[in-house]
């Protein structure tokens, strides 16, 4: 099927005379078609800026030539799912996907497109990875330091065969190696972080050369700074010293590992702050840290201790998170939610009061994270098995998307019963989504017990059984 639309799609751009100056070397075309598409539109994006939104055609299919992009990273992206590709001038790019299964049915063809089909296939490869991740952690250090150079060296010579066949730029080359550096790099952080936690009587067996990478990242790299491999390097980096720095001047390094507190959170912002001159990049790690300090908060003075060490560094975007603050302050501990608005899957709106009865735990999502809600609702079926004596309230935060929303829900299976969707709120979509990783242990009157827990952490489960048993 994808070639014969990629045969009548050249054609359509050569009878149309889209591509008329896709030969120029100044130049890059952009086009493909998207099957079964969730809306009539693609965005093309770099370094977090819109370049262009191309609207799909009667037959789904959609194009441009553009002659003034520069090489690089750009984020291709069909709300809700996006991926990363690499462009030069000259290259003419075709895209094909189907919305059903997103990264795996997405192919790039093309002049040039075997650049961007190489940082796809680096991607599954890293999903793979983060999969075993699991099982890695479990072995002794050097076994698994062994395993990383294996991974490693099978990605570059991956690269060294593709630049035989291929024509690939100095540059390219030079951010696909990078690209390959941070993935492994970042294999040893997640290493580090799960044996010290749970494996700590390997943590004394980590080769003293295990880290020597760390003097090689750079935490300004424009360039990278779009590429998922390079900013989860970055976040578990600040995780992982965070947590060291913690262990060095405390004698229960337990505390140092609840990643919601204050201090392992300042101690992050202080890092990024430190490290990074790239105010982009830096504002990206901020941004985020700042918002899970205050969504996790449940007191006011713990919001006020953030701001202040926000104001200290002068952070540039402290008033967003002064409009976050206000709406944290309804979810202390001891407030009660029972007046607070949702919407019912059949149209009803209603207080949560009406449908809290018995100890509820409330999570929220977004239709713009299927990869994160379809992890969610996956954890939280195999839970609702486990404790039936709990309520599981999944609450959608995409206010006005009401038939989208429905849609995804048939879509994916989720038990209607216990869905929601936000009503009569004044904040927007993107404050909304800085609480997707949070939940909520309601008592039966609704009151707030805990607003510190995050969804899906390896405490999860423990957290539960202690709301149980209070």
């Amino acid at each position: 099927m994808r070639y014969l639309f990629l045969l009548s799609l050249c054609c359509v751009l050569l009878f149309t005379g889209c591509a008329d100056n896709s030969s120029e070397s100044d130049s890059i075309f952009i086009g493909g078609q998207i099957n079964n598409p969730e809306t009539d539109y693609v965005i093309i994006s770099k370094e977090n800026k819109t370049v262009d939104t191309l609207y799909l055609n009667e037959k789904n299919q959609f194009g441009k030539n553009f002659d003034d992009l520069k090489s690089g990273i750009y984020t291709f992206r069909h709300p809700p799912e996006s991926q990363i590709m690499y462009m030069e001038p000259g290259d003419s790019i075709l895209i094909w996907l189907n919305t059903l299964s997103f990264d795996e049915s997405l192919n790039f063809s093309g002049d040039g497109a075997e650049k961007s089909n190489f940082l796809l296939d680096m991607f599954l490869k890293n999903q793979e990875d983060n999969d075993l991740i699991l099982t890695y952690y479990k072995i002794e250090p050097a076994k698994f330091a062994k395993i990383t150079d294996s991974i490693k060296e099978q990605r570059l010579k991956t690269l060294e065969d593709l630049k035989e066949k291929n024509e690939f730029s100095e540059e390219f080359v030079k951010i696909a190696r990078a690209s390959i550096d941070y993935e492994y790099y970042d294999l040893r952080e997640r290493y580090t972080f799960l044996i010290r936690k749970y494996y700590n009587n390997f943590a004394d067996k980590i080769p003293v050369d295990f880290h020597d990478y760390r003097e090689k990242i750079d935490f300004n790299n424009e360039q990278l700074q779009d590429y998922y491999v390079y900013t989860n390097l970055i976040d578990d980096y600040l995780r992982s010293k965070s947590i060291e720095n913690c262990a060095s001047t405390h004698n229960d390094h337990k505390k140092c590992y609840n990643l919601n507190s204050f201090k392992n959170i300042e101690n992050r912002i202080r890092l990024i702050d430190s490290l990074s001159n790239t105010e982009s990049l830096k504002n990206e790690f901020l941004n985020r840290l700042a918002a899970q300090a205050i969504t996790m908060a449940e007191k006011e003075s713990r919001i006020d201790s953030i701001l202040n060490l926000l104001e200290e560094i002068n952070y540039s975007n402290i008033e967003s998170v002064r409009q976050l603050a206000d709406i944290q302050e309804d979810y202390f501990v001891g407030n009660s939610i029972a007046q607070v608005m949702a919407e019912n899957t059949q149209g009803k709106v209603i207080k949560y009061g009406e449908v809290i009865n018995k100890p509820t735990i409330t999570y929220a999502w977004s239709l713009y994270a299927p990869a994160h809600h379809r992890w969610q609702h996956n954890i939280i079926n195999e839970l609702k098995q486990k404790y039936p004596e709990l309520d599981f309230l999944g609450v959608n935060i995409d206010l006005g998307e009401r038939e989208e929303w429905l849609r995804t829900l048939e879509t994916y299976g989720y038990d209607k019963t216990d869905e929601y969707q936000i009503a009569r709120r004044q904040a927007s979509k993107e404050t909304y989504q800085k609480y997707l990783n949070k939940v909520l242990f309601v008592s039966p009157d609704a009151r707030i017990i805990r607003g510190d827990v995050q969804f899906g952490s390896p405490e999860f489960e423990d957290d539960i059984l202690q709301f149980l048993n209070k």
